[in-house]
């Protein structure tokens, strides 16, 4: 049934797809409660003192939320030329180009903003990536998932230690590596860093990666044009190397991801459960 539903989706154009998702996003808004607080919560971490900056920024969160799920048979149903082509302004390439002249892998950093569907397929029309992801415990979408992200150019890791592995080879063919390290990561793969001022769970992946390959760290954004006229692409060299205590690296990390979050606060989802804990871990949201 789900795949079905993508399929016809998937014709749909991205302007019509990104107005339903709008729609959509507001509804659910609407409807749930539990999201209406998260969404509240989490903003308010972020603009404790700026209460217009807030609102715009939640405002625009909720479309976009519901743009990234009506979007997603659109980018997945198509070939990968066709969706990266959608991408219609790339900014920093020079980033990327630098960082693969020192032949020792990049590792793509981007937080859980925008289409960051797209970066990958964007990437991988100039060279391969491999991409860290989440399995699905439900089969029929996780099918979905291993059929439309994996293409050519693209290879997928899951967040296993047989996924790890798989990143960890693909860096040292000094290839590239893409996650979205504000993933709230399972019990003993992560560590309390502060986010925006709170304690949140934060996995130390991206520093052990660097450690182990020396990879170069470059952050990403893709976020939406308005009226769906498709995306953008902006890279930024990100820092020059990640402390060897889990700690600080994680500190490190979340602070990037600060930062392009403050770019486009509109595009964050600020209903992602960003400060909760895995499974065995007391709540630390509170604390400071």
């Amino acid at each position: 049934m789900i795949k079905y539903l993508f399929k016809v989706l998937s014709v749909f154009p991205l302007p019509i797809l990104h107005a339903l998702g709008a729609w959509l996003g507001w509804a659910v808004y609407g409807l749930s409660a539990s999201y209406r607080r998260k969404i509240d919560v989490h903003s308010k971490i972020a603009f404790p003192h700026n209460e217009s900056l807030r609102l715009a920024a939640v405002k625009g969160s909720v479309k976009h939320a519901g743009m990234a799920l009506l979007e997603l048979p659109f980018l997945w149903g198509l070939s990968t030329q066709k969706g990266a082509g959608r991408c219609t302004d790339i900014s920093g390439w020079d980033v990327v180009q630098k960082a693969q002249s020192k032949g020792k892998g990049v590792i793509f950093l981007t937080p859980h903003m925008g289409s960051f569907e797209s970066t990958a397929q964007i990437f991988s029309t100039r060279a391969p990536i491999t991409v860290l992801y989440r399995p699905n415990r439900k089969a029929e979408l996780q099918n979905i998932i291993e059929d439309s992200r994996a293409r050519d150019n693209v290879a997928l890791a899951p967040t296993t230690i047989g996924g790890v592995k798989i990143l960890l080879k693909a860096l040292r063919r000094g290839e590239a590596v893409g996650m979205l390290p504000d993933q709230v990561p399972a019990q003993g793969e992560g560590i309390w860093a502060p986010m925006f001022g709170q304690p949140a769970y934060t996995m130390t992946l991206p520093g052990r990666l660097h450690q182990s390959t020396g990879a170069v760290i470059v952050l990403a954004i893709g976020y939406r044009k308005p009226g769906g006229q498709g995306f953008c692409l902006e890279l930024y060299p990100g820092p020059e190397s990640l402390s060897p205590d889990p700690v600080e690296a994680a500190t490190q990390v979340n602070a990037e991801m600060e930062k392009l979050i403050l770019m486009h606060p509109d595009q964050y989802y600020w209903g992602y459960e960003r400060y909760k804990p895995p499974k065995g871990q007391p709540s630390q949201q509170g604390q400071s």
